[in-house]
């Protein structure tokens, strides 16, 4: 599986843990109190199971770890499931554009600088 990390150097298990334990839960305790499989949230944790894209479950997720839904950390969380499935979240998708400025965004991950003017155009392109 990818182990892709975000700017705080997290992935989505290292991100779920962190809130897990921040709240003073066991893995044990976790699981018992909100009805988990202790093993499925620890290969979760582990990053050997990957996170699901699901709504419902994300947001089940994010309330049992105290994460506020349209909150900065709310952002983050469910970007990290994303980028441990692969995938690019919808909401950036079906923003106008998107296809526009992807390839942009995909040159630069890979280690190619753009010029001014794709940057200036990348730019123009997430502010409509």
């Amino acid at each position: 599986m990818t182990k892709i990390k975000n700017e705080t150097n997290q992935t989505f298990g290292e991100f779920f843990r962190l809130k897990r334990t921040s709240l003073g839960f066991t893995l044990r305790a976790f699981c018992e109190e909100y009805n988990y499989d202790p093993g499925n949230i620890s290969r979760l944790e582990r990053n050997i199971l990957p996170p699901t894209l699901n709504d419902k479950k994300l947001a089940e997720y994010a309330t049992v770890l105290k994460i506020k839904k349209g909150s900065k950390e709310w952002l983050e969380f469910c970007d990290l499931a994303h980028i441990a499935k692969g995938q690019i979240p919808q909401d950036i998708m079906s923003r106008p554009n998107s296809d526009k400025y992807l390839p942009l965004l995909f040159r630069t991950a890979r280690g190619k600088k753009m010029t001014k003017k794709e940057l200036e155009k990348l730019i123009e392109l997430l502010n409509k």
